[in-house]
């Protein structure tokens, strides 16, 4: 079956008053986990990598898309309805290529545009992806930055910067642009490594009020449980998780290499799978967080046992 729409993902959502976690991945471990949570929890799933990241000038070498578009493979055989994600692409090429390749969605990235530019790379987006089927979101305001490196910009001032979402500005721009859903900045932060934020829910009960698509929050390990279940009663239908994971996986596979060391045999803690396998603690730390915030955001249990992805 092909994989499913991001649409109909978010409209049964919106429909049945819960949100929906995309869980971003940057291995295919921590992509399985994802679609194991789902599965075990009968939740739908959004999985996918960050563009922006992908094309990082800290990397040592460009990353190859098709690799990462590999795993769609996998997700047409899943037990859930799942969707997959090229986040924050910061490149109209970058999402040529994820299209080509079977993404059937894309976001492109507005941090360092003005909204002109913006709006501009935003259109030339939608009319590559809406004759394919593709889902296209897009933001308006900016996070602030929870952590020194954020797609490419160093600032070492914790939780500085960030633009509010205007609503006017946000309703003119899904007007002009016809995207399918929409980002917004209302306090949430990215790449939050400790504390947590505190959004405005007036703010986001006024975007609300004046912009009908499905709305994003972004930087999802910085908000409290009781802010994210506000935030759906309030209409936000997707919600973006990435540092908690990667905090996750990360204690996971320390914990599990403390006890590695020659000349013992390496094989049982890389690649064989057992219980002293790194990549097997990783992917379960990951699950069991996924689950946790599928719970949290209402989408456990959403999906009938019986689903039949051949159908």
């Amino acid at each position: 079956m092909p994989i499913a729409s991001l649409h109909d993902i978010l409209r049964e959502a919106r429909n049945g008053s819960y949100g929906v976690p995309y869980c971003e991945s940057w291995n295919l471990e921590s992509a399985q986990a994802v679609v194991e949570a789902a599965e075990k929890v009968r939740s739908p799933a959004i999985v996918g990598f960050n563009g922006g990241f992908l094309q990082h000038p800290s990397r040592r070498q460009p990353e190859k898309l098709a690799w990462y578009a590999g795993v769609r493979l996998a997700l047409e055989s899943a037990s859930v309805p799942v969707a997959l994600l090229l986040n924050e692409s910061t490149t109209l090429d970058q999402m040529a290529d994820a299209i080509r390749l079977g993404f059937n969605a894309v976001m492109p990235e507005n941090e360092g545009l003005s909204l002109e530019e913006y709006r501009c790379l935003v259109k030339e987006a939608v009319a590559l992806a809406h004759p394919k089927g593709v889902w296209v979101e897009a933001q308006i305001g900016t996070l602030p930055a929870g952590h020194a490196l954020h797609n490419g910009a160093h600032n070492s001032s914790h939780n500085s910067n960030g633009e509010m979402t205007d609503p006017y500005t946000a309703a003119a721009f899904v007007s002009e642009t016809g995207v399918d859903a929409l980002g917004v900045s209302i306090g949430n932060v990215h790449v939050m490594t400790s504390g947590k934020a505190s959004p405005d829910l007036d703010a986001l009960k006024r975007i609300r009020a004046m912009v009908d698509v499905p709305l994003v929050v972004h930087g999802g390990t910085s908000l409290t449980p009781g802010s994210l279940r506000t935030m759906v009663l309030l209409g936000v239908a997707k919600i973006n998780f990435g540092t908690v994971l990667k905090q996750a996986y990360l204690e996971a596979v320390r914990e599990s290499l403390a006890s590695y060391g020659p000349p013992l045999n390496p094989h049982r803690y890389l690649g064989m799978g057992g219980e002293e396998d790194i990549m097997t603690a990783g992917r379960a730390a990951v699950q069991r967080k996924v689950e946790e915030l599928m719970e949290i955001c209402g989408s456990t249990g959403r999906v009938a046992h019986d689903f039949n992805p051949a159908v």
